[in-house]
């Protein structure tokens, strides 16, 4: 007869999508340079290009709360992951939608856009493609789940 402690042991298993996890990890450095990148480039539209000031100011404000809501969405959603929990991990899918607004607002609505905040912005919309993917996959099997 197997003890009981092993029997347990053969029950559990991780929920949490190393996928998912990894994708967070990229995800947080990519933005972090998305992040820099972009107040250069705001650097050098606001120096060379007639960039209209109050565009200009608006622009930089909205890349602040876009990076303090990429912040909360990562930490939810790391979070949530690793600790199996589908409310958490919701949370960060609700907050992808207003990221993906933002970052479709700095792929297409700018007043100027470069070739180069194109590119970086469909790379980051392909990460929350993905993420959005293994997210609800991962958000199913957290639910599906039985709990003693």
């Amino acid at each position: 007869m197997m003890p009981y402690y092993i029997c347990l042991l053969n029950k559990m298993s991780q929920l949490s999508s190393t996928p998912l996890q990894v994708l967070f990890y990229l995800n947080s450095w990519y933005f972090a340079a998305f992040f820099i990148a972009e107040i250069l480039m705001f650097v050098y539209k606001g120096v060379l290009l007639p960039y209209p000031q109050s565009n200009l100011i608006l622009d930089i404000v909205l890349l602040l709360l876009y990076l303090g809501l990429e912040i909360l969405r990562l930490f939810y959603g790391w979070k949530g992951n690793l600790c199996e929990r589908s409310l958490t991990l919701s949370v960060s899918v609700f907050v992808l939608v207003p990221c993906t607004v933002l970052c479709v607002y700095y792929l297409l609505l700018q007043t100027f856009i470069l070739r180069l905040e194109f590119i970086l912005s469909i790379v980051l919309l392909c990460f929350y493609g993905l993420e959005l993917i293994l997210a609800l996959m991962t958000i199913s099997a957290f639910s599906r789940a039985t709990v003693y």
